[in-house]
């Protein structure tokens, strides 16, 4: 990578921007001061139109950053560039080369491979055939002496045959020795055993718990995430997140068990269990909360486009969603981490035909006495790994 390729990547983002902006109007001009639905719309753009995508946190890392200190992946640069016009980044550099510039058509060795190539060279020895040939000698030299020193102890070792009391005398230490080193193995290993056992006596000891979530209206399991609070005396709780469809392992040697569980769309429910005569396995069914549910599914309902489709499902979130609720989206990166967005905005988000909605999951969700949404936090995850 060189500074030219650099400047080339802040000429292809200019291009980027150029091209959106031919059929877009964002918040903003500058690309670097899009977010929320104005880089969900742009990474529709772009697959429909180079079949392809980048995620929000490869957005906020290249394009909220001007200059960039360090490329993106190959694939990415070639995205970008089809999507502005050009066969490849190849291609983009070729038709923007800078003055006295020369682009080589294969450059995966770098100057700097070079060199490093060329002093390694440099600084390996060279022997002469003489040198080779001393060093051949230099090598049979210990194999000699080694010889003479086998001949030399064969010989004292004759020598102490004629005694048989030192030899008798000589057998007698190694035998003591060997049962002295013998007995400290035997006591260490008892000792490692025991610390073993102390050391992990809460493992050995206890017992594992399965439980698994049910529906109670549906029969079936329950449609995201779940939170549990284990409570124990005198202790902070210990928070698990269960992921839908998943079930809770827990491993205790108490006798007693309590837990708090809560989840967006199902009541608060607390379990109090003694382990003493307990089954191993649960299904714990949790009551749905059919008004946030109604509110989640008219939010990621997909009306294909259809006028009279999106206008009932407007309809529907306007009766759900209180006028001053307060709704939160959450974004995985450092740069732009939440962004407060009011009833109207909201709507206008998940009544938009984008395939990014089917990826929506609400974190949080709470209502009024009245039944009406007052508070919605929700992430619209872009990277595989953040679903």
């Amino acid at each position: 990578m060189t500074d030219l390729d650099l400047l080339h990547f802040e000429q292809l983002k200019k291009d980027v921007q150029a091209q959106y902006l031919k059929e877009h109007t964002p918040s903003y001009d500058d690309i670097s001061k899009w977010k929320g639905i104005d880089i969900i719309y742009f990474q529709e753009d772009l697959r429909k139109k180079a079949k392809g995508n980048i995620s929000e946190k490869s957005f906020y890392t290249y394009f909220k950053n001007s200059p960039v200190t360090k490329l993106p992946r190959i694939d990415m640069l070639n995205l970008l560039s089809i999507y502005a016009g050009y066969e490849s980044w190849y291609e983009f550099k070729k038709q923007h080369l800078f003055a006295g510039e020369f682009l080589k058509d294969d450059e995966e060795i770098t100057d700097e491979d070079l060199v490093e190539i060329e002093k390694t060279v440099s600084e390996s020895p060279v022997f002469s055939a003489d040198e080779i040939s001393v060093q051949k000698q230099d090598r049979k030299a210990p194999e000699n002496t080694d010889l003479q020193k086998s001949i030399t102890e064969n010989q004292i070792i004759n020598q102490k045959q004629e005694s048989p009391v030192a030899i008798s005398t000589n057998e007698s230490k190694p035998k003591k020795s060997f049962v002295r080193k013998n007995v400290w193995a035997l006591v260490t290993s008892v000792l490692v055993i025991l610390t073993g056992l102390l050391g992990f006596k809460d493992v050995i000891f206890s017992k594992t718990y399965k439980y698994c979530f049910t529906d109670a209206d549906r029969g079936v399991g329950v449609v995201n995430t779940i939170e549990i609070k284990v409570i124990k005396e005198n202790e902070s709780p210990i928070l698990y997140k269960i992921k839908p469809g998943e079930c809770f392992y827990y491993s205790t040697k108490d006798k007693n068990l309590k837990m708090q569980i809560s989840s967006p769309f199902y009541e608060y429910l607390e379990i109090n269990r003694s382990l003493e005569n307990a089954p191993d396995e649960e299904i714990i069914e949790l009551k749905p909360d059919d008004y946030k549910m109604a509110a989640y599914y008219f939010s990621i309902k997909d009306a294909n486009g259809d006028p009279e489709e999106l206008k009932r499902k407007r309809n529907q979130l306007e009766s759900l969603i209180s006028s001053n609720a307060v709704i939160y989206q959450i974004y995985d990166n450092n740069i732009y981490g939440i962004e407060r967005l009011d009833k109207q905005k909201y709507i206008t988000l998940v009544t938009t035909p984008t395939t990014s909605l089917k990826n929506l999951s609400v974190i949080e969700m709470k209502k009024d006495n009245n039944g009406k949404i007052i508070s919605i936090k929700f992430k619209i995850a872009t990277d595989e790994k953040n679903k």
